[in-house]
């Protein structure tokens, strides 16, 4: 399994996030985004309709009908109703189900030490477990940069 660390230092989650899922339906591959609670939920949902003034990314929530037919699912639970490849864990959310996904990103705000912190510890236990680990930090951009 390959495990993506994404730190975030220049631009907040919801600026960053849309971007990278941009780039996950570009390559045709369907994506769910687990949030910690509703009202991450909602703020996301209302980014991915926003971001961009010329586009939208398509998406649905745990709330919203079919969420089966989702490129983009956003839940708080650890659900896959559209058999995505791309699971995206935010502000720190975790999960006990990896298998179905080829890919997992984490993000995490560079600005708060815990979310540091436990972003450390889970990296040591996904090293331990024998998964392929990759760390991105933010450009001054907004861009990523892989880091050895």
């Amino acid at each position: 399994m390959e495990i993506s660390f994404y730190h975030l230092t220049r631009q907040p989650l919801m600026v960053a996030l849309p971007k990278l899922l941009s780039k996950v339906v570009e390559a045709k591959m369907k994506a769910v985004v687990k949030v910690p609670g509703p009202i991450e939920m909602e703020d996301l949902d209302q980014a991915l309709w926003t971001f961009d003034k010329d586009s939208f990314l398509a998406h649905g929530t745990e709330k919203s009908k079919f969420p089966e037919d989702q490129p983009i699912y956003i839940t708080t639970r650890d659900d896959n109703p559209a058999s995505a490849e791309v699971l995206v864990l935010t502000d720190g959310t975790t999960t006990s189900i990896l298998k179905g996904y080829n890919r997992i990103l984490e993000m995490f705000d560079g600005n708060n030490p815990t979310m540091v912190e436990q972003a450390r510890a889970r990296w040591t236990t996904y090293k331990n477990e024998g998964h392929t680990l990759n760390y991105y930090q933010q450009t001054e951009n907004g861009g990523w940069q892989k880091k050895q």
